[in-house]
């Protein structure tokens, strides 16, 4: 006997599931959401801290959901989703003194509509900065700017919410590499992050900022392969080029926007439910037996939004796993997207050194603070980490998120964002990982600030909450071995070979079960594609609104 009976039922209320849930309600289905934890969003949460009177983002932070589809399709802005625009882009300032400064090549103008205009006055600006320190890399620098404006672009917008192609097939990067005006050659899908940054760069600043970009872009390290879709994720966050934006009030918002859309075209929510398996009938996916007993049935589509193991061996119960299938998932590597990030509560900014004849320094939306040691970087920092869990010198990320968006911080105080690179959760014991932490925090992460920002001072700090990879698999348990990207994002884990063959189009072996999450094509971190490409798939089979066409993907 039923509880309940939806035309589709989504389980797993992740950031794609409340993405599915909105376009399967617009296509006229009811809709049900089963989330097994407290809230709703995955990893577009935000919670209060570190210290009360102040929001931190425990997953996701920087996001740009404006050029997603459903942002347009939805209007999430009337359902309160806001962004505010920083005027800097991505910096560096090095312990000798010396500072690199990107402004936006692409500057959000219109939050309401997501319009984004090409400003060639921060583009000058960017060039100016990089030839105080190469002529060479500057020139570089518009040149590649103009190819991703022309080519790189429009091709990766393509790619990234098009219908995902068979494995060998060229995507719309791969293509561009026969166009000999397009810049991008074919061995440029099998060079390491090391290969490409010296391939881009001569200049020891730039490469630095590559290497570190690789990680927080893609979480590939200096000997990892990362494709073009990686490679070029990388450098846009290298040279600015993606506008920077914060969405008020955390990343929360994009969530709370979505399932606002959602239950107004009569969606249902649920928490603190978890699904205790599939029901399948003759090979058909029927609907959900609940861990209380509930059984919940799917007249049309069930839809889940959990990773490929826990979908494929707890939830089918292994049966559909092939031997070629086994062999894939023990092959599937999680050990390469792990950091230690989270929030510092300030009474006031950092005041960097060099701020008084650089006042950008103080407002730079993302801003490492590094040792300028390439052979380090491409050498010993991951090593390093592997042993200690961060590297004994820190190329630490930080962006001062109040200046922008007040509401995350207690009146007159401010509230900091970092990141640093780490390793995976099976080298450290649960222990080990807690004083991990705390070393981290008291005797690298605090003193090595200090030494760029004079105040920062642990008087300063009024609190601090960093997430380690730990924390990050006790509440995503997709998120193996602490691996916020689901899985390392490495070339023979990404763009078409992401995921498992069986899933690639989003459809499983079990007739009406589709897969949404972000393990599939498509990709890590909010506003990509994963979920609008599977609802392509549900809409395809079941006739239902094309809304992509009007879009052009």
């Amino acid at each position: 006997m039923y509880q309940k009976a939806y035309d589709a039922i989504i389980f797993g209320g992740g950031h794609h599931g409340t993405i599915m849930a909105a376009y399967l309600a617009k296509a006229g289905m009811s809709v049900g959401v089963f989330e097994r934890t407290d809230r709703l969003g995955g990893g577009a949460v935000t919670e209060v801290g570190p210290v009360p009177g102040f929001k931190q983002d425990f997953c996701a932070h920087f996001t740009r959901f404006y050029g997603h589809p459903a942002y347009h399709d939805f209007n999430l802005y009337d359902e309160g989703l806001r962004y505010v625009v920083p005027e800097t882009g991505t910096g560096i300032l090095f312990d000798d003194g010396s500072h690199f400064l990107g402004y936006p090549a692409w500057v959000l103008t219109d939050p309401q509509k997501g319009k984004v205009e090409f400003s060639e006055e921060n583009v000058q600006k960017t060039y100016n900065r990089i030839a105080e320190f190469s002529k060479t890399d500057a020139k570089t620098y518009l040149d590649l700017t103009e190819k991703a404006r022309t080519k790189w672009g429009p091709a990766f917008n393509q790619q990234r919410y098009s219908a995902p192609l068979p494995w060998g097939a060229p995507g719309p990067l791969e293509k561009l590499c026969d166009d000999p005006d397009s810049g991008l050659e074919h061995v440029m899908k099998y060079m390491t992050v090391k290969q490409l940054a010296r391939y881009f760069f001569e200049s020891p600043e730039l490469r630095i900022l590559f290497i570190r970009n690789a990680i927080t872009s893609c979480c590939c390290q200096m000997d990892d392969v990362m494709g073009l879709q990686g490679m070029f994720g990388t450098l846009t966050i290298c040279f600015s080029w993606s506008p920077p934006s914060i969405a008020v009030g955390g990343t929360r918002a994009v969530t709370d926007a979505l399932v606002s859309a959602g239950k107004k075209l009569g969606a249902e929510y649920f928490t603190d439910l978890p699904v205790a398996k599939i029901n399948v009938e003759n090979g058909t996916a029927r609907g959900i037996t609940l861990q209380n007993g509930d059984v919940i049935q799917a007249k049309r589509v069930v839809v889940a939004d959990v990773g490929i193991p826990q979908l494929m061996s707890r939830l089918l119960g292994g049966s559909l796993i092939t031997e070629r299938t086994k062999r894939l998932m023990r092959a599937t590597l999680f050990d390469r997207s792990q950091v230690l990030w989270g929030h510092l509560a300030v009474h006031e900014l950092p005041n960097y050194k060099g701020s008084d004849k650089e006042p950008d320094l103080n407002r730079t939306y993302r801003l490492y603070l590094a040792p300028k040691d390439v052979a380090y970087f491409e050498d010993k920092y991951y090593h390093e980490t592997c042993l200690m869990g961060f590297p004994s010198r820190l190329n630490l990320l930080a962006t001062p998120d109040s200046i922008w968006d007040p509401s995350r911080a207690a009146e007159g105080k401010h509230n900091l964002w970092i990141e640093e690179v780490s390793c995976a959760l099976r080298y450290f014991s649960y222990k080990e990982w807690r004083d991990l932490r705390d070393e981290f925090v008291n005797n690298h992460m605090i003193p090595t600030w200090e030494k760029f920002a004079p105040n920062m001072t642990k008087d300063n700090v009024i609190g601090t909450r960093i997430y380690t990879p730990m924390d990050l698999f006790e509440t995503h348990p997709d998120m193996i071995e602490g691996s916020f990207t689901r899985q390392a994002h490495i070339a023979s884990q990404t763009e078409s070979f992401r995921g498992l063959p069986e899933l690639a189009d989003y459809r499983t072996p079990v007739k009406n079960l589709y897969a949404c999450e972000s393990s599939l094509q498509g990709g890590q971190g909010i506003a990509r594609g994963s979920s609008y490409q599977a609802y392509r798939s549900i809409a395809e089979d079941l006739g239902l609104p094309r809304v992509w066409e009007k879009w052009g993907y």
